[in-house]
């Protein structure tokens, strides 16, 4: 081998080996709702600067409470189903440990959201087979064990790859 190709072999394995760092944010970018994207790209490693790209006002205090802001961000939610969500993901999202953080799940009316939101803060993928929708099902059970393989169950895009960015 030359020291070109010696080089060029090297510089083809650096940049393979810095990808999965960057493929969380990559499957961010197929997202087309840019609210959504933003709020993908922050909780996945881009950290609370792209929540300001966020326009609607509920979302942009739920990306900034769990970017590092705290549940206290969650105050500013509009809606209630939201905001209990807000702060199960928040106090998940900025502490080590996910016990306690399913309490505020309770809060949650809609029985969806409130089961997906029991299942991620611990209770784990028992709690999945509870939600009827079958997008929120295979990313509830995604985010709880079942890999990014299940990401393919899902029909609506912008959640699909929502779903990968979350799971890889």
């Amino acid at each position: 081998m030359s020291i070109n190709s010696l080089r060029t072999l090297a510089c083809l394995l650096g940049l393979l080996a810095a990808l999965p760092s960057h493929t969380q944010q990559g499957d961010c970018g197929f997202i087309q709702n840019p609210d959504r994207q933003a709020y993908c790209r922050a909780i996945s490693g881009g950290g609370s600067s792209h929540c300001g790209f966020i326009r609607e006002g509920d979302l942009q205090a739920r990306c900034r409470a769990e970017t590092g802001g705290g549940s206290g961000q969650c105050g500013f939610i509009r809606d209630h189903d939201m905001q209990a969500a807000c702060r199960a993901s928040a106090d998940r999202a900025n502490t080590s440990s996910s016990s306690g953080s399913s309490g505020q799940c309770g809060f949650i009316q809609n029985p969806d959201k409130q089961a997906y939101c029991r299942a991620t803060s611990g209770g784990g993928s028992g709690q999945c087979g509870f939600i009827r929708d079958s997008d929120l099902q295979a990313m509830c059970r995604a985010e709880t064990g079942g890999g990014s393989g299940q990401c393919a169950f899902i029909r609506d895009h912008d959640m699909q790859a929502a779903c990968r960015a979350k799971t890889r």
